[in-house]
C-alpha cells in the first residue's frame, strides 16, 4: 500500500539517523555498521523492527534522499553513498553523486520504435518492459557505437568486497539486470552490465560500483562499460556510462531516446542527424 509505504521509509530515516549517530566520528570518511544494528536502532526509538532489515538499506539507497542531518556531515562538495562492506556490514562513504538523476533540457534523438507489438503488450513491469525496448531497438549498439548482444538476464553472482578495516574481506550477493558483450570495429571484446530502473525507485552509484567489481572479478580480459538505463516522464528512454577513477564514480555519456512510430520521422530529423553525425566525424579525425 502507498500510504504504508511512506510510514515504513519514515521508520526507515529514524533507524538509519540512529545508526548514523551512533558509529560517526569527527573526521571520518566512513561510517560503518552492522545489519544487527538496524535492529538495535528500532528497539532503542520505541518502534516495531521490520521484518526484513535489508529493506531499510534498499530504501535509503534507491528510495529516498539521505536524510540532512547525515549528509550535512560529509566532507565539503561530497554526498554519502550507502556501499556493502562485508558479510551484514554497510558503510557510509563520500561521493561526488550518490542517486543518479537524468539531466534536463537533454535533446531527445528519435529512434523508430521497433518492439515486438506482443512485448509491448505483455511486459509485466516497468523495469522488464524497459530492458525489452533498449534489447529489441538495438539502444546499446547505438548508444555505443559497437555491436552488443544481450549474455543473461538478472545476472547473479557474489563478489568479494573488502572489509571496513581494508584487510578481511568477505563476499557478496549482488544482481545486474541484464549483462550484454560487445564487439567494436577493431575487434576488441567488452562486458556491458546494464542497470535499469522502473517506477519510483532511483538509481545509485552503489550499483555502478557493485556492477565495475562484477565486470573486474569476472570478467578480467575484458573491457568494462556499465551502464544503467530509465525511463523519463515522456516515456523517453536516457542511458548513462560511466567511468571510475579511484575510488569516485562519474557519468561519462548521457543520451535521451524517443522511440517514435516510423513514419513520424522527418526528413529533417534525419537531415539534422547526417548534418550532425558529419560534423562528428571530422571533429574526431
Amino acid at each position: 500500500m502507498p500510504g504504508n509505504r511512506g510510514i515504513s521509509q519514515n521508520r526507515y530515516i529514524d533507524i538509519i539517523k540512529w545508526v548514523f549517530r551512533q558509529n560517526f566520528q569527527d573526521g571520518s570518511n566512513e561510517v560503518s555498521f552492522s545489519r544487527a544494528q538496524l535492529g538495535e536502532a528500532a528497539r532503542d526509538l520505541g518502534i516495531q523492527v521490520p521484518k526484513n532489515l535489508g529493506d531499510v538499506v534498499y530504501s535509503i539507497r534507491y528510495r529516498t534522499d539521505i536524510p540532512a542531518e547525515i549528509d550535512n556531515l560529509a566532507p565539503t562538495g561530497m554526498t554519502w553513498a550507502l556501499f556493502p562492506a562485508g558479510r551484514s556490514v554497510y558503510a557510509f562513504r563520500p561521493v561526488a553523486v550518490n542517486q543518479i538523476e537524468p539531466r534536463s533540457g537533454l535533446a531527445r534523438i528519435k529512434v523508430p520504435e521497433s518492439t515486438p507489438g506482443l512485448i509491448s503488450r505483455y511486459s509485466m513491469s516497468d523495469e522488464q518492459a524497459l530492458l525489452a525496448k533498449v534489447r529489441y531497438n538495438r539502444l546499446l549498439d547505438i548508444f555505443t557505437g559497437m555491436a552488443c548482444y544481450s549474455l543473461q538476464n538478472h545476472f547473479r553472482t557474489s563478489i568479494e568486497i573488502p572489509g571496513s578495516d581494508g584487510a578481511n574481506s568477505s563476499s557478496s550477493q549482488v544482481e545486474t539486470d541484464e549483462v550484454y558483450v560487445g564487439i567494436d570495429r577493431h575487434g576488441s571484446h567488452y562486458i556491458l552490465p546494464v542497470q535499469a530502473k522502473g517506477g519510483t525507485d532511483r538509481l545509485s552509484v552503489v550499483q555502478i560500483w557493485q556492477d565495475f567489481r562484477v565486470a573486474e572479478q569476472k570478467f578480467g580480459n575484458l573491457t568494462s562499460r556499465p551502464i544503467a538505463t530509465q525511463f523519463l516522464d515522456d516515456r523517453s528512454i536516457v542511458l548513462f556510462e560511466f567511468s571510475e577513477s579511484g575510488n569516485q564514480i562519474s557519468i561519462a555519456r548521457e543520451r535521451h531516446y524517443s522511440l517514435i512510430p516510423p513514419e513520424q520521422l522527418s526528413d529533417q530529423d534525419l537531415e539534422e542527424y547526417r548534418v550532425a553525425a558529419s560534423g562528428a566525424r571530422r571533429f574526431t579525425q
